[in-house]
């Protein structure tokens, strides 16, 4: 640490010492670097590969799998199965109960709301379910015909 005692005049130095400032300031940057690092949370998302034009196809979900369609309102039904919002997460225990494989895959209506597929989630990880997935929207292409709207 440098000080000074006085000036060409003999008098007291009025410059400010930089040098303990800048200390402090990379030591306080170091500490936020590390901090953010520990704050970082998310959810582990395993996405689908893309598929061939080909193995594109509308085909009926096996036995095995489970599907929670997410409705605005929110209804939901499993399997098609209507369920009441009150009585999802017991339903979905029951459904599960002996099964090896938890899996379920949530599907959510186009005019929905964010919160309303997220309390679906939420409803299936606390019935014990290990994977949740999102199935994603078809996509729009040059080969797909949409209907004018009615008039």
């Amino acid at each position: 640490m440098a000080m000074g005692a006085g000036g060409s005049k003999g008098g007291a130095m009025s410059e400010i010492n930089m040098t303990p400032m800048i200390d402090v300031l990379l030591v306080l940057l170091i500490i936020f670097m590390v901090v953010q690092q520990g704050l970082q949370r998310g959810l582990v998302v395993q996405v689908p590969p893309p598929k061939e034009k080909e193995e594109i196809s509308q085909k009926p979900p096996d036995d095995d799998q489970i599907v929670l369609e997410v409705e605005p309102g929110p209804r939901y039904a499993v399997n098609r199965q209507p369920v009441e919002a009150a009585n999802l997460e017991p339903f979905l225990r029951q459904v599960f109960t002996g099964r090896a494989r938890k899996v379920i895959f949530v599907k959510g209506a186009e005019n929905l709301t964010y919160g309303d597929v997220v309390r679906a989630v939420d409803a299936s990880r606390a019935a014990d379910i290990t994977i949740v997935g999102l199935v994603p929207r078809p996509e729009v292409g040059p080969a797909t015909v949409v209907a004018p709207p009615a008039q």
